[in-house]
């Protein structure tokens, strides 16, 4: 989406709120493995990886929003 008019602020995460993507890759290796990969790409570990308390096992990587 794009709004000519509205100014890019900063984006503080208690501010904006969460909004996620998922992706189920198959195993905790490959979690791992997807985490390791973005990490050395530069993209920002907020949790994880880690069993949540229903279950499941993730790690939340901090998206990005083009200027």
């Amino acid at each position: 989406m794009h709004k000519p008019d509205m100014r890019n602020q900063i984006k503080y995460l208690s501010r904006t709120g969460y909004a996620h993507m998922t992706f189920s890759v198959g195993s905790k290796e490959k979690v791992d493995e997807l985490t390791q990969i973005l990490k050395e790409d530069g993209y920002c570990l907020i949790s994880g990886p880690r069993v949540t308390g229903d279950g499941y096992y993730e790690s939340c990587i901090l998206g990005f929003e083009p200027d």
